[in-house]
């Protein structure tokens, strides 16, 4: 037993083992996070925005910055973030509807707390974000149930029945299941759910009472024709007769503004804000980022996130389609792609009797390429040994352009070998 801790002075998360990003002679493709270029800008339009901000505080609103926030957060934070998202959406985000949290995984970590029988069931996609799953089976008691992918999106059929074996009647929290999943440029798959699949999810959700939890943070990282509804949280209409708020949608920009940032939000409807906002988790701190928010409140109100979230779209634009095509072009004929048409990752598919953990110690041994194979991304990390995970998000063009090529004769190599 180690009789004290041992300082490793990391610089980063991705420096702690020997793929490390920042190498040169490294290529991580597992990685789902901005590159360095993209980051760039942040220390001075950060500088900005605290300047502008902490003036504003001093003169205006005696330092409350520093203060136990509100729970939800300011208003005029969630203003600013609901200004931006309405227009970029272009359908309502509504201030009212939203708590401010440290980020997507804090946020589904509040709801399955709060919101579940610790008794109950968790419904995910056959493949699905494998931190995720970590943050689920940190809650020992309750169930996880994987539920088929289809390339539009959740298995409906699949869906109901699973939710139908399992449902019960709880007396201790507000919901006796939840569905999590990534509807928008899904994690690992890059699927954008189809209009049929997310109705009919709302439609079980509202019919089983069950909560649907949506990771939307690539939802604005549309690289071809938008979608109709850039959320799933679109189909839950108040206006309908039977509505009564079954989805929550998960926001973070992490993806787009930098993880270190740390923020992220809820938005939830009505009847279930309250119970967020009255938690002892909620009431402890107040707020969970209220300093950060402030800068970034400030970051929208002079243009400048704008501007950075701009920059970053384009480059994961370019990115995801000239990796795409080097793959569609120079993948061996028996694998399968489908080329996403928005967010961070890219799905390969190779021949079942192979096994993508032997092709990665392959490509780790020979070429110094690394991904995420299929496995990771399966509730009982066996599931998958047929896929694996690319990102584009942290190398530039030119580096994907050759690192997708370089894995598309490695994978030659290796099929030809076994």
């Amino acid at each position: 037993m180690l009789k004290s801790n041992q300082d490793r002075k990391l610089k980063h998360l991705f420096d702690g083992s020997d793929w490390n990003v920042y190498e040169p002679n490294i290529l991580n493709l597992g990685v789902g996070a901005p590159g360095t270029d993209l980051l760039a800008a942040n220390c001075d339009n950060f500088r900005t925005a605290t300047d502008h901000c902490l003036e504003r505080e001093k003169r205006e609103n005696q330092s409350l910055i520093f203060q136990y926030g509100p729970t939800s957060g300011t208003f005029e934070v969630r203003r600013e973030i609901s200004t931006y998202f309405t227009e970029v959406f272009q359908s309502p985000v509504n201030c009212e509807d939203l708590i401010i949290t440290t980020g997507a995984t804090q946020g589904l970590h509040l709801v399955l707390s709060t919101m579940l029988d610790f008794e109950g069931f968790v419904f995910v996609d056959e493949y699905t974000y494998m931190i995720a799953l970590d943050s689920i089976k940190h809650f020992s008691t309750l169930t996880i149930v994987p539920v088929k992918l289809n390339d539009d999106g959740v298995d409906l059929r699949d869906l109901e029945e699973q939710v139908f074996k399992r449902r019960f009647q709880t007396k201790k929290k507000e919901f006796w299941g939840l569905y999590y999943t990534i509807p928008t440029y899904h994690n690992p798959t890059g699927i954008l759910f189809s209009p049929e699949v997310c109705r009919g999810i709302v439609q079980l959700a509202r019919k089983y009472d069950f909560l649907v939890v949506c990771d939307d943070v690539y939802n604005i990282l549309n690289y071809g024709e938008k979608p109709t509804h850039s959320r799933l949280l679109s189909y839950d209409d108040r206006k309908d007769a039977d509505f009564a708020g079954h989805v929550i949608s998960n926001g973070s920009f992490s993806k787009i503004l930098g993880p270190g940032v740390r923020l992220g939000w809820l938005e939830l409807p009505p009847r279930l804000k309250p119970i967020l906002d009255g938690s002892g988790f909620a009431n402890s701190g107040g707020c969970f980022n209220n300093y950060t928010s402030g800068i970034v409140g400030s970051l929208f109100e002079l243009n400048l996130a704008q501007k950075q979230i701009a920059v970053a779209y384009e480059a994961y634009k370019e990115r995801m389609l000239a990796t795409t095509q080097v793959l569609r072009d120079e993948l061996p004929a028996c694998c399968k792609l489908v080329s996403p048409t928005g967010g961070y990752f890219i799905w390969v598919r190779i021949p079942d009797q192979l096994d993508c953990r032997e092709f990665l110690k392959y490509c780790l041994e020979n070429h110094k390429i690394y991904f995420i194979v299929g496995t990771r991304f399966s509730a009982d990390g066996q599931s998958g040994k047929q896929f694996f995970r690319l990102s584009i998000a942290f190398y530039s063009k030119e580096k994907l352009v050759d690192g997708a090529r370089r894995l598309c004769n490695a994978l030659k190599d290796f099929i030809v070998q076994q």
